[in-house]
């Protein structure tokens, strides 16, 4: 190899390591000489350098992306990396910067792999309208504000090159990636929020739309008709390829690996060739070769065993050391003195930034906030649509390399880059509070709001297989019908002992599960399906997490069934022989009051006081006697409202009696709130008053009581607390009451309510079932947290 007047000779094929300073004790800089030493010494530099950075910049909230960023600055040219003596040892000209570039580049293959793996395609097809209106104006809004700026800035006789460049960069600003909002979202700890899902689905609707168009303007050069055709064939070959040998090949994996079992290595290592090979295909058909990898991620199915397998092994090394690797090599590239090489390029680079960032904002803050989500809320969901992150920068990165880009637009960019992860992190955080409103809805999930003839879904935990008999025989009183069937998520809660890692498991249909304490439950709930003759479709889970999570477990599958319903059980276990407590579960207790406070939907709390005379009450099939009686006590406000709708469709049961019991308070309010509550409770009483007459709800009976204290309420609960089976009432925590006054001071559980309280108490010798509803919470457009 010749080096000026000298030759530099090389062993072929190439020796990658040295024997270290022993091979040469005179001169142990010997060791600089080969490949892998010099790689892990830029490696280390890298790292120490964005460490060092990130040390003082996360104290003040800033991402880590920054840090990498500006580490890649403090290397490149305008620092460090224009001092020859550090440039000869980390970058010496016969190796130069090929190899690091090569290593970050493979580490950013796997990355867009696995973002494709986690990428729900078929969440996206099925996402909310809003969602996908405001996916395609993420889009299209910076894309045609661009395209209108570029052609306001196009200057006479501008050359071909400088109207292809800024043809590309008003596309890559345009661009979404749901890669970097999903990023952005575990960071701010929104991801399982409502905003956070919405977010995720409008990015992915964009990140599919988008990849296509920079993939066709990456490859601008000789495009021919006839090259488009060949391009075309070769991409239709993969695509069938993938969907009907390379899939079906990954789900028989997951058909050779039992439940609750780990992936066999062979496969993993399999599957990720398979993505390599992918890349390979894409670079012998003029793709671009990142992106192979990436659609290969889409083909694998998402989730355990083999999805969520991949992203086990890979994602902490990938994500940890390999992007940021990527993300600091790339920006050394960039040279902040070439800015002043093309200012007409800069001006335009930087007009069109701020443009596409401001009608990007504009156009999905206006139909988030039309679609009634408060203003903060729209705002926030705005300001995470503009943001831009490790896909933007290889997107750049890939048009300078294949010299689209000037080196000054891209400085700009990455530059621009900089600031917006800077920036919008701290924004949004100002604008929405991840802790108070994490699981608050935008939407009405309740029983109430249910649309007519619609599916009723229910989410009932279990904790313990006396949990089992009482959910059942609840759920069979729900009198699910052709017009409105249940859909049931049976989630068991388990609590996590002997591992690290909390574990989800989804049963299949037909399996049993992996273990004696996974049988019955799946079994007696897979009977409770099969008997309701396709009424109730059932599906089960399994969350093995610490108690002080599980809420989030409910949480999360209740915003993502999109449930109406979270049916909890009781924290009480009492004896079948005298009904005295027999154990009590402060964990459960716990769990139920952190539901009650952040659930996105509706909740029910059942109190079951005799497990025997469930089974003997239980409804079955081939019954068609009137044969469970039902109470529900009526006193007023929204948590009643909800409990009355569920009675009445318990009713629509022949099986089933209904008492609505009334209770008065016999004075007029002054409060408009309150009158308005009134007015709500009188519409809905109106329909049971009417039912009495023509039957409509079959068995009901409505009564009035006239209550002037608390003393009176409870003591007209305990007179009619044995002659029924269920009583249900509204929690109405924390309402004062003419009804109720004086019996808060005496409650024992407050998760409970006060009337709620009563029934449940030990001094109440009583063997009917309670259950206690609250009704969904939800953010008004003010951005408070609210009640319906």
């Amino acid at each position: 190899m010749p080096e000026g007047n000298d030759t530099v000779c090389f062993p072929f094929p190439p020796k990658i390591n040295s024997a270290g300073i022993w091979e040469n004790i005179t001169s142990p800089s010997v060791i600089l000489k080969y490949p892998l030493p010099i790689l892990e010494l830029q490696m280390l530099l890298v790292f120490v350098v964005t460490q060092v950075v990130h040390f003082f910049l996360n104290r003040l909230g800033i991402p880590i992306l920054a840090s990498q960023i500006i580490a890649g600055f403090i290397l490149g040219p305008m620092m460090l990396g224009s001092v020859d003596a550090l440039k000869s040892i980390l970058f010496p000209h016969y190796f130069g910067r090929e190899i690091i570039d090569t290593t970050a580049t493979f580490g950013f293959a796997i990355y867009l792999f696995l973002v494709g793996v986690k990428m729900d395609v078929k969440g996206a097809f099925k996402a909310v309208r809003t969602a996908k209106i405001i996916g395609i104006l993420s889009l299209l809004s910076p894309l045609v504000v661009g395209l209108i700026v570029l052609e306001l800035m196009q200057e006479p006789n501008q050359p071909k090159q400088v109207k292809i460049e800024r043809i590309a960069i008003t596309t890559s600003e345009s661009l979404t990636s749901v890669s970097v909002i999903a990023c952005l979202l575990s960071e701010l700890k929104i991801l399982n929020s409502e905003l956070g899902r919405l977010a995720l689905s409008s990015a992915t609707i964009g990140d599919l739309s988008g990849i296509i168009m920079t993939s066709f303007v990456s490859f601008y050069r000789g495009w021919k008709l006839s090259s488009a055709f060949e391009g075309l064939g070769a991409i239709t070959v993969y695509v069938i390829v993938l969907v009907f040998v390379l899939r079906p090949l990954m789900f028989w994996m997951i058909r050779r690996t039992p439940e609750g079992e780990p992936v066999k290595d062979v496969y993993i290592y399999a599957v990720i060739l398979l993505a390599l090979g992918s890349c390979l295909y894409a670079r012998l058909c003029s793709r671009p070769p990142l992106f192979g990898a990436f659609f290969f991620g889409l083909a694998v199915p998402d989730g355990p065993p083999l999805g969520s397998a991949l992203v086990d092994k890979f994602e902490c090394f990938v994500s940890g050391s390999l992007v940021s690797l990527f993300v600091t090599t790339t920006t050394m590239k960039a040279d902040p003195i070439r800015l002043f090489a093309d200012p007409a390029g800069v001006k335009f680079s930087a007009i069109v930034a701020v443009v596409t960032f401001v009608a990007k904002f504009i156009g999905t803050f206006i139909p988030s906030f039309c679609s009634k989500i408060p203003l903060k809320d729209s705002l926030a969901l705005a300001l995470i649509m503009t943001s831009k992150g490790v896909v933007e920068l290889s997107i750049f990165a890939s048009f300078r390399d294949n010299r689209i880009f000037g080196d000054s637009s891209f400085c700009l960019l990455i530059i621009g880059i900089l600031l917006n992860s800077i920036v919008v992190p701290i924004l949004v955080k100002f604008l929405y509070d991840p802790v108070s409103r994490k699981y608050a809805g935008y939407q009405k999930r309740n029983i109430m709001h249910l649309k007519p003839n619609s599916e009723l879904r229910i989410l009932a935990c279990v904790h313990r297989p006396e949990n089992v008999v009482a959910l059942i025989g609840f759920l069979n009183a729900t009198c699910p019908t052709e017009e409105s069937p249940n859909a049931v998520y049976v989630l068991n809660l388990i609590e996590l002992t002997g591992r690290a890692t909390p574990v989800f498991i989804a049963h299949q249909k037909g399996n049993t599960g992996v273990g004696s304490s996974y049988e019955n439950f799946i079994f007696a709930f897979n009977q409770y399906e099969q008997n309701s003759w396709g009424l109730v479709t059932m599906n089960a889970f399994t969350a093995i997490s610490p108690p002080d999570m599980m809420h989030e477990d409910i949480c999360t599958m209740a915003l993502d069934k999109q449930t109406s319903f979270i049916l909890l059980p009781f924290h009480r276990k009492w004896s079948i022989d005298d009904g005295s407590i027999e154990t009590e579960y402060t964990a459960i207790r716990n769990l139920n009051s952190s539901v009650l406070e952040t659930a996105p939907c509706s909740i029910g709390i059942l109190v079951e006081r005799d497990n025997a005379r469930t089974r003997s009450r239980m409804l079955t099939q081939s019954s068609l006697r009137s044969s469970y009686r039902v109470c529900m006590i009526f006193i007023g406000g929204k948590d009643d409202r909800e409990a009355l709708t569920l009675a009445k469709r318990m009713c629509q049961d022949p099986r089933v009696s209904l008492t609505v019991i009334r209770f008065l308070s016999g004075e007029q309010s002054e409060n408009y709130l309150i009158e308005w509550d009134q007015i709500l409770d009188h519409q809905e009483l109106k329909d049971i008053k009417h039912s009495q007459i023509t039957g409509e709800y079959g068995d009901l009976l409505y009564m009035e009581e006239v209550v002037r204290d608390g003393p009176q309420a409870a003591e007209i609960v305990r007179s009619i607390a044995d002659g029924y089976d269920l009583i249900i009432v509204g929690r109405r925590y924390g309402v004062q009451s003419v009804q109720t006054q004086g019996l808060s001071e005496w409650s024992e559980l407050p998760e409970l309510g006060v009337i709620g309280d009563l029934l449940a108490s030990t001094d109440l010798q009583s063997r009917a079932s309670v259950l206690v509803v609250q009704q969904q919470h939800y953010v008004d457009l003010d951005g408070d947290k609210n009640e319906l």
